[in-house]
C-alpha cells in the first residue's frame, strides 16, 4: 500500500506527461497506448482522491481518445490547446489567468520561480517554458511527493491549487477530443481531492479570464 505521498507521485506523475509533450514525440505513443488498453473500471478503483465512478468516466473517455493511437486529430487537438499558433482556449500556464494582463511570465511565474529558488529546487523543462504550466507543475508535485515531502503543502496550496481547476474546468469545455476531456477532468478531481486529503484551504485569486 501506498501512502498519500506515494499516491500523490503516481497519480500527479501519471497526469503530467500528457499536458506538456507532443503526442508525436518520441516515446508518447506507449504512453497512449497503455490508456487504450486500461480496464477503467479496474484502474479508477485504485486512482486516489477520486470517486471510483468519476474516475471511471474520466478514464473512460482517455481510453477512447486513445484507442485509434497517435492519429493526426489527437496531435492537432493537443497543438490547438496548449501550442497555437491561434489563440488557445485554455492556455496551460497559471498567470495567463491570475495575471490582470494575462500574460505568460507573469506574477504567478516570479513568484513561483522564487519559491523554487529558495527552495533548492531545480525548474523542469527548458528556459523558454514558464514553470507555471499545469503539465510542469503536475510533474513537480510527483517528484515533491516522492523527494521533499515536507514542501508539498505549500507548494499545492500556494501555487498549483488557486488556479489549477479553473483552468481545468476551461480545458474540459474546449477540448474537441474525448482523451483531453477525460483527462482534464481527471487531473482536476485528482488535484481537489489531494488537497482536501492534506487539509488544504487555497484562497482563490480573481481570475482575467
Amino acid at each position: 500500500m501506498f501512502d498519500r505521498y506515494g499516491e500523490a507521485a503516481i497519480a500527479c506523475g501519471a497526469l503530467g506527461p500528457f499536458f506538456v509533450t507532443d503526442p508525436s514525440a518520441d516515446g508518447m505513443d506507449v504512453a497512449f497506448a497503455a490508456y487504450a488498453g486500461i480496464d477503467e473500471v479496474v484502474v479508477a478503483r485504485e486512482w486516489p482522491f477520486v470517486s471510483r465512478d468519476k474516475a471511471r468516466d474520466c478514464l473512460s473517455l482517455m481510453r477512447e481518445g486513445s484507442a485509434r493511437g497517435v492519429e493526426d486529430a489527437l496531435v492537432w487537438e493537443y497543438r490547438r490547446l496548449f501550442v497555437g499558433p491561434g489563440p488557445m482556449p485554455a492556455p496551460p500556464w497559471g498567470s495567463v489567468y491570475t495575471d490582470r494582463e494575462c500574460v505568460v511570465f507573469g506574477e504567478a511565474t516570479l513568484a513561483l520561480r522564487s519559491w523554487m529558488r529558495s527552495s533548492g529546487i531545480a525548474r523542469l523543462g527548458d528556459e523558454k517554458t514558464p514553470e507555471d504550466h499545469i503539465g510542469l507543475m503536475l510533474l513537480l508535485a510527483a517528484w515533491l511527493a516522492g523527494n521533499r515531502p515536507e514542501l508539498m503543502g505549500e507548494f499545492l496550496q500556494e501555487h498549483l491549487l488557486p488556479w489549477s481547476s479553473h483552468m481545468l474546468d476551461q480545458l474540459e469545455k474546449a477540448s474537441c477530443h474525448p482523451f483531453y476531456r477525460g483527462i482534464a477532468g481527471l487531473a482536476k478531481l485528482t488535484l481537489e481531492g489531494l488537497g482536501e486529503a492534506m487539509d488544504l484551504h487555497p484562497v482563490e485569486p480573481r481570475f482575467y479570464r
